[in-house]
């Protein structure tokens, strides 16, 4: 019932975690998909060199702390692919800063990844989008984002800032064809997590607080975003679709 035959496809940072999943997914379901990473160029060249389907693949080295790379990558993907049909904002980092420890350096890390690179590429691929009358945009959020994070208030402030940008372009471009939708996980067993799910009482408490009674994994996230590129989400546009588990119940 689903299929992107003949759709183009950004993810961003989707050579490891759930922006690899969303790749796969969307190989799967016919699509020609383009992936950007930062730094795991190892990871990168497994996603393609693993690849045997028909659907075009290409990766992207890219640094999301630079906008005049950004805009330089974004330009090799329009070249390679003609257009983007679809937009998942995935690419991110989670570090941990108590708030009066925290530089501004730090800060403008955090913001710059999760949150500028977001508004940046999106910025560049609206313009196809219009042109063609059809676009589907999904940021990847955090509950962090709904209901804070201590000693996370930078990721928490970008993912939140995520949210807003989502429900404001929802409103903007819907005239356009382009929904604006994202998905907001709770935990996920990821190389992001792995030094904190690695303590066993953490792990314990995360996993008392589920009501599923486990922690996600990638593939679990990269379904729902797959589902609101799709046809079958064709009426939605502005939602915050929470994957948690329902640990955290927000709307």
């Amino acid at each position: 019932m689903i299929s992107f035959k003949n759709k183009n496809v950004l993810v961003t940072g989707g050579s490891r975690g759930i922006g690899k999943a969303c790749v796969e997914l969307f190989l799967k379901a016919g699509a020609n998909v383009a992936f950007t990473f930062q730094s795991a160029q190892v990871e990168a060249d497994k996603v393609v060199d693993g690849y045997t389907g028909s659907s075009k693949l290409k990766q992207y080295k890219i640094n999301l702390s630079d906008a005049v790379a950004i805009e330089k990558v974004i330009g090799y993907v329009l070249s390679d692919f003609g257009n983007m049909d679809v937009l998942v904002n995935n690419a991110g980092i989670w570090k941990e800063a108590a708030i009066d420890e925290m530089t501004i350096d730090e800060w403008n890390e955090t913001m710059n990844i999760n949150l500028t690179s977001t508004y940046l590429i999106t910025k560049l691929l609206v313009p196809g989008m219009k042109k063609n009358n059809f676009g589907r945009i999904i940021n990847i959020a955090s509950t962090a984002g709904q209901r804070g994070e201590a000693f996370h208030s930078h990721y928490a402030a970008s993912k939140g800032g995520m949210i807003s940008l989502t429900k404001s372009l929802a409103s903007e471009l819907g005239q356009h064809n382009i929904t604006v939708n994202c998905v907001a996980p709770g935990w996920v067993l990821t190389d992001m997590t792995t030094d904190s799910l690695g303590d066993a009482n953490i792990f314990k408490k995360v996993l008392n607080d589920i009501p599923l009674n486990k922690i996600a994994q990638p593939e679990e996230i990269a379904g729902p975003v797959l589902f609101l590129a799709s046809n079958l989400a064709s009426h939605i546009t502005g939602e915050i679709l929470n994957v948690n588990g329902g640990s955290v119940l927000c709307g």
